[in-house]
């Protein structure tokens, strides 16, 4: 079956933020005074948070070339003169050189995402391997976990750009072994991003497998992820688990035809769009939730013949048109422009059909 078109938010990925951060000091003062984001750009890039797991707003991706080649450099095994860092040993300095490992493999990953390239990821995920075969569960624990972590999301935003299941499997073995060390009574905020990754990945599965059981646990990792969020301390998470545990829940009221699903999808992005609001994130987050929430509206009234939701839905996306056109990609606009029609097509098709039956 074909889904709904939706938006998923992605939170802030504070693992690429350390690996930048801990390796800018290998670059020159020139460049790393490159890594400092443009903020005079005169239009808001209004769906970054829409592009994948690895955005971040702290540094610009600009270092990204300059840092991997730097990274490089520093792991090369003769020594190179004129580097700003010095050269690391895998054969004495094991435990740094995976780490060095786990931040090249941020950077790759996230220029893999920047150019759609599954090579990248590709390269990324040995990285992540490498690291994997100096970091050991019983000698280090939180290093072990950050990097099953680590291969657990370059593996799902490849398994979503190949649009192929071998590497969504891989992901949700990889989180699952990350949720061994960094359970939610020790560990809540690392546990919370696993399960709202897992989710995320269980999400992805479920839409290429047309498998409700997929959807079904990502409904519940994301439900898992609320358990430990507030809107005053995560608020830009909280309303992204929220709208895309909806996006799941939306997805399995889809497949399963069921309007209480759907109900249930659009209660979750009520809130996901309350949070928004009352905690001031950014506009179009807040449009975004309103978009999908529109969109899962008209698959309720299309799945009930429901001719006063039709035309209340109609009215949402000529408004959200018309008010919020700025907070609009193309893509996005033309979606609602569609949403719009089709509500109105269902209205005036039930408005015709009861006029046959009552001339």
């Amino acid at each position: 079956m074909k889904f709904s078109n939706t938006y998923i938010i992605y939170p802030a990925n504070k693992a690429l933020e350390r690996a930048i951060a801990n390796s800018i000091s290998m670059l020159s003062a020139e460049m790393a005074a490159a890594a400092v984001p443009d903020t005079g750009v005169a239009v808001a890039d209004n769906f970054r948070f829409t592009r994948g797991n690895y955005e971040q707003h702290r540094f610009s991706s600009k270092v990204f070339e300059s840092l991997r080649e730097a990274i490089e450099v520093s792991l090369t095994v003769t020594p190179v003169t004129g580097t700003p860092a010095p050269n690391i040993s895998r054969d004495q300095q094991p435990l740094a050189w995976a780490e060095t490992q786990n931040q090249l493999g941020n950077i790759l990953a996230a220029m893999g995402q920047q150019r759609r390239d599954a090579e990248l990821f590709e390269q990324a995920i040995q990285c992540f391997g490498n690291a994997l075969e100096e970091y050991k569960q019983e000698d280090s624990p939180s290093e072990w976990a950050a990097t099953q972590y680590n291969l657990g999301t370059a593996n799902q935003s490849l398994g979503r750009l190949l649009d192929t299941a071998r590497p969504l499997k891989i992901a949700v073995d990889a989180y699952t072994n990350a949720l061994l060390v960094w359970t939610r009574e020790k560990f809540p905020q690392d546990w919370m991003y696993t399960m709202h990754q897992l989710g995320a990945t269980l999400h992805t599965h479920g839409k290429l497998l047309k498998g409700n059981r997929q959807f079904q646990k990502s409904v519940v990792a994301y439900k898992n992820a609320l358990a430990v969020l507030d809107a005053d301390n995560y608020a830009p998470e909280l309303t992204a688990t929220h709208n895309n545990r909806a996006v799941a829940l939306h997805h399995l009221g889809e497949s399963e035809e069921n309007p209480d699903r759907l109900k249930e999808a659009i209660n979750s992005y009520e809130k996901a769009l309350t949070v928004s609001m009352e905690q001031q994130l950014p506009i179009h987050l807040a449009v975004l939730c309103r978009v999908n929430k529109a969109t899962a509206q008209n698959v309720l009234a299309a799945l009930t013949s429901d001719t006063v939701l039709a035309e209340e839905v109609a009215d949402e996306f000529e408004v959200i048109i018309e008010c919020f056109s700025h907070a609009l990609q193309p893509l996005c606009l033309r979606h609602c422009e569609e949403q719009m029609g089709k509500a109105r097509s269902l209205s005036l098709a039930t408005d015709k059909g009861v006029e046959a039956c009552h001339p």
